[in-house]
C-alpha cells in the first residue's frame, strides 16, 4: 500500500509543507517558544517514515523538490541586503571582521573539542563545515575527503539549534545592534538561522543573509590554507 500511495512527489511536498504549517499555526496559536517548526518537522517526518514503514527513497522525491528552492530562495535573501547597502558600507570593518572571527572560532572550536573528546580524524573533517550553508558545506567536505551523510547531518542540526537559540543567547549576552545580531545568525547557523532573523527585522536578515556567502567563502578558504599547510 505504502509504495503506491507514497511513491510520488506530491507526498514527500504535501507531508513536508503540511507538518511545517501545522507547527507554525500552533505555535502562533500557542506562543510557545519551544515549538519550533523546523525541529519538530524533522522529527514528526522521522516518526511517520519509520511507523509507516515508508522508504526513504519515496518521501525524498517530493523532499528534493522542496531542496531544489534552497538556492533560489538564498538569492533572494540579496534584496534585503541591496536594501540596507548603507549600513553595509557604514559598517564594513566590523562586518568583516565579525564573519572572520565567526568563521575562525566555528572551525577552532570543531578540532579542539574534536580532540579533546577523542573523536576519529574522519568525524573531525566531516564536522568542520557545520556552520555553512547546505550546498557549500558538502563541497567542502569533499575537498577533505570528508563522510558527506554526516556534514549534511551537521549543518542542519546547527542551522535548527542556531534559530532555535539564538535570541535567547542575544539576550544572555546583551547583543541588541541589529547589525551584530544578523552577523551573529548568519554566520553560525547558515540559511536555517536567517530564518529567525528575518524575523528580528530586515537590517537583521540582511547582515544574516550577507553572512552566509562570506562565511562560506571565508571557509573555504580557511580549509585550502590548512590543506596547503599540510594540516589536512
Amino acid at each position: 500500500m505504502a509504495s503506491i500511495t507514497t511513491n510520488t512527489h506530491l507526498f514527500g511536498i504535501l507531508l513536508t509543507v503540511g507538518c511545517f504549517y501545522l507547527i507554525t499555526l500552533a505555535k502562533h496559536r500557542s506562543r510557545l517558544n519551544w515549538l519550533n517548526p523546523l525541529l519538530l518537522s524533522v522529527i514528526i517526518i522521522i516518526c511517520i517514515l519509520i511507523l509507516g514503514d515508508i522508504p526513504y527513497d519515496h518521501y525524498m522525491k517530493g523532499g528534493s523538490v522542496i531542496h531544489a528552492f534552497l538556492g533560489p530562495v538564498t538569492v533572494v535573501l540579496a534584496l534585503p541586503l541591496y536594501r540596507q547597502r548603507k549600513l553595509l558600507v557604514q559598517h564594513k570593518y566590523a562586518i568583516i571582521g565579525g564573519i572572520i572571527s565567526g568563521v575562525a572560532s566555528a572551525i577552532i572550536s570543531v578540532v579542539v573539542l574534536s580532540r579533546l573528546l577523542g573523536l576519529n580524524d574522519l568525524l573531525e573533517r566531516s564536522l568542520i563545515p557545520h556552520s555553512v550553508t547546505t550546498p557549500i558545506g558538502i563541497s567542502v567536505s569533499n575537498m577533505l575527503h570528508a563522510t558527506e551523510g554526516i556534514t549534511i547531518i551537521s549543518i542542519i542540526i546547527t542551522g535548527i539549534l542556531g534559530a532555535s537559540i539564538a535570541p535567547m543567547m542575544l539576550k544572555l549576552l546583551r547583543i541588541t545592534h541589529p547589525v551584530a545580531k544578523g552577523l551573529s545568525i548568519g554566520t553560525s547557523s547558515h540559511a536555517l538561522g536567517t530564518t529567525k532573523a528575518i524575523e528580528m527585522g530586515e537590517t537583521e536578515a540582511a547582515m544574516s543573509s550577507l553572512a552566509i556567502g562570506v562565511a562560506a567563502l571565508t571557509t573555504v578558504l580557511v580549509v585550502i590554507l590548512m590543506q596547503m599547510l599540510g594540516w589536512y
